[in-house]
Order: structure tokens, then sequence, then C-alpha cells
């Protein structure tokens, strides 16, 4: 029963794994698409005609918005940090489709990272009484 369990567990993470890859991926296209296609009124056309100073500027204010949500959250992680995060994420595909950086490559080295999960680095001690 405790294999039947593992597995499942298993099966539902790389589900979650691949639907947050699908969603991603779905949202990165959408901002290809405008950037090849600009459509008055959106949003994701004004940070390109902006340009990349622009876009790094609006990843580093939703940075420091998520920072602030994540301190201010409590046993639950509110929604205000959860849209946090979904703004910055989405500001990231932007400034990868700015400096045409295929997400593809990101998830790459994401799976390379993925495979040393378990490969732990040795600590330092620090003598904090000196």
């Amino acid at each position: 029963m405790l294999v039947i369990r593992e597995a499942t567990h298993a099966f539902s993470i790389k589900f979650m794994e691949d639907e947050m890859k699908d969603v991603l991926t779905e949202l990165y296209n959408v901002v290809l698409k405008r950037k090849e296609n600009p459509e008055q009124g959106s949003y994701t056309c004004y940070l390109f005609e902006q340009g990349i100073d622009k876009i790094l500027k609006k990843i580093g204010e939703e940075s420091a918005e998520t920072i602030i949500a994540a301190k201010n959250h409590t046993q639950k992680p509110s929604d205000e940090l959860k849209n946090e995060i979904c703004d910055l994420l989405y500001h990231l595909l932007v400034m990868c489709a700015e400096l045409d950086l295929p997400l593809e490559e990101v998830y790459e080295i994401l799976e390379q990272r993925r495979q040393k999960i378990g490969n732990l680095k040795q600590m330092k001690v620090v003598d904090r009484n000196t």
C-alpha cells in the first residue's frame, strides 16, 4: 500500500510540474505573440515599446512587492503574496521574450538543477563568537 501511495504522490507531483510548465509556456507564447503582433492598449506591448529598462524596473518593483507580501503573510500564504508571485513571473517572461531567451532553455537549466537534488553541499562552520 505504501508503494502505491508513493507512486501516486510522485505522479501527482509530476502532473503538477507539467501543469505549471504548460501554464508558463502558454503565457510565454502569448507574450511572444504580443511582441510580434502588437495590439493597441496591451500592457505587454507597452512594456515592449518602453524597452528593457522599463521591463527590468518592473521586475525590481515586483520583486520588492513579493518580498513585502511574503514578509507580511501569516501562517497561510495570502492572496496578495500569490498575486505578487504571478506578477513577478509574468514580468520575468516579458524580459525573456525581450531578450530572445527561449523559455525552453530556462526549463533545461531547471531540469539540470533538479537532477542535483540530494547532492548536498558541505556547509562551512563559522565561529560567531570571535
